[in-house]
């Protein structure tokens, strides 16, 4: 499924039932349509969720609440409410994942200027646990900052994981590792943000993603060994099983979707001028493991802009040469290190690495 992980999961509709659902779909899509095209208006209208790459952000990830969520911890809810109701005219600072969206609308824009009929984009919904009567401040700030952020959902402190599965979500980000969790168990793509410690300049023409490896585009079957039985043995392993592709970790549905976008610019002749870049930026040594990985991409008929085969370097100073807008990485030290040099950082909560960080 879409933005979704392979495994099992309760039992399957029928396929009578299914196709019943769809076609009501349709038909409300078809009737609001309808109601849409009667309307003059410049602003594009969003897709469909089953045609667009959906990114759901969660408010403190999209800006930066820190002072807000201590009046909620210390203070309390209703308290919390109070304080953002009077301060609903003050702009919200960006957060870990504002210049990351920025980047996605950037793509929208020149997706729209080659393709103004087609669905497949971006579509960016702020999902969030917030009450509605936070809504106003949250409006204000996305309006000010010229961010195209048309759906909203506010759960007021309900799961959002039922309204993820709806919006058929491809990527969820937010503040809250434990709604990650939650969210990777139900087997949507998502990472829990952090913010970096320096202020860095980060490109706004081409949407930079760099991708670890291991638990993050791949399971994590060879970092168990590695984790388990040593570095030599891993090393045995992967080139025992240099021709079985890995199977697929939680973030290959999205480095899936960022490659269909980028085969859009290329059939228009854009290759080098296309807004989406990605990067592979892992700990693996390029001659004693890298050739399993390359080749699993390959059967995957993935492509990956740059590869960076680290041996096991620190991912920090790379990452600063890159400056992506984010980074996925399963490890927390790496997720540390990132941040201390300026990266924007995401992690991964899955894989045999979650056992040992609770563990230490």
């Amino acid at each position: 499924a879409r933005g979704t992980m392979s495994g099992s999961g309760p039992e399957e509709p029928s396929q009578a039932s299914e196709e019943d659902r769809q076609q009501e779909a349709e038909q409300d899509w078809a009737a609001a349509k309808a109601f849409y095209d009667n309307l003059v208006t410049q602003r594009p209208r969003p897709p469909k969720p089953q045609n667009a790459i959906t990114v759901a952000v969660s408010s403190r990830a999209l800006f930066n609440l820190v002072e807000e969520q201590r009046i909620y911890v210390e203070q309390g809810v209703e308290k919390y409410v109070e304080y953002q109701q009077k301060n609903e005219n003050i702009i919200l600072k960006p957060g870990p994942a504002f210049y990351f969206v920025k980047a996605l609308e950037h793509v929208n824009t020149r997706l729209l200027e080659l393709y103004p009929d087609d669905e497949e984009r971006f579509d960016i919904v702020l999902m969030t646990n917030n009450h509605a009567q936070v809504g106003v401040r949250l409006i204000n700030s996305i309006n000010h900052y010229g961010l195209t952020i048309e759906r909203f959902c506010m759960t007021g402190g309900e799961s959002p994981i039922g309204y993820l599965t709806a919006y058929l979500t491809n990527l969820y980000l937010s503040a809250d590792s434990d709604k990650v969790q939650e969210a990777i168990e139900a087997g949507i793509a998502s990472a829990t943000m952090f913010t970096a410690n320096k202020d860095v300049v980060y490109s706004d023409t081409q949407l930079r993603v760099a991708f670890d490896g291991d638990a993050v585009i791949f399971s994590d079957e060879s970092e168990q060994i590695f984790k388990e039985q040593g570095l030599d043995r891993f090393f045995e392993h992967e080139q025992l099983n240099e021709n079985k592709p890995l199977a697929q970790g939680p973030l290959k549905g999205f480095l899936e979707d960022l490659g269909k976008l980028q085969k859009k610019f290329y059939a228009k002749n854009e290759r080098l001028n296309c807004p989406i870049r990605t990067y592979l930026v892992t700990a693996r040594s390029a001659a004693s493991s890298g050739a399993r990985v390359l080749k699993t991409l390959r059967s995957w008929g993935l492509e990956i802009d740059e590869a960076l085969f680290l041996a096991g370097a620190p991912k920090g100073p790379i990452l600063v040469k890159i400056r992506p807008h984010i980074f996925f990485d399963d490890q927390m030290f790496h997720i540390e290190g990132a941040q201390k040099l300026g990266a924007i950082a995401a992690h991964v909560p899955y894989g045999i690495a979650q056992k040992y960080q609770k563990s230490t």
